[in-house]
């Protein structure tokens, strides 16, 4: 690995640090996606949780996704950014928004999921593979 990735909320309060490689990176045009991120898709990075280091106290939210399965949402209480993801069924992997990271240049999206609910105006790229929920990680 040649770096960490380290990122956190626009105000700084809530600050990550992950010594491990993404092991999927995706955008996602599931509804609570949309919702969160105003447009239509989110942009995500999933690490292994072992490695990861956070401070900071996030306000947690927890939802039904369209998977069924409950995840939970970090966010900052003082600035409102998201800032990361941990899902209930897969309590091994901690999520990041790519545009918390120091630098989102580090993303590279390697899928688009949950098509079922996208919108023909959220032009993404055409190149990746597209499934219409969650593939096997």
């Amino acid at each position: 690995m040649s770096h960490a990735y380290t990122g956190g909320c626009a105000c700084g309060a809530i600050r990550y640090e992950i010594s491990a490689e993404p092991i999927f990176q995706n955008d996602c045009q599931c509804r609570d996606c949309q919702r969160k991120s105003g447009t239509g898709h989110g942009s995500y990075l999933t690490f292994p949780r072992a490695g990861v280091k956070h401070s900071g106290n996030a306000t947690l939210w927890d939802m039904v996704g369209d998977s069924g399965n409950v995840k939970t949402r970090g966010f900052c209480p003082n600035c409102g950014s998201p800032v990361y993801l941990t899902f209930a069924a897969m309590p091994d992997v901690f999520t990041v928004h790519a545009a918390s990271l120091d630098d989102p240049g580090r993303y590279k999206p390697q899928a688009v999921t949950y098509t079922v609910r996208g919108h023909g105006w959220d032009f993404l790229d055409p190149a990746l593979p597209k499934f219409d929920k969650m593939p096997p990680m």
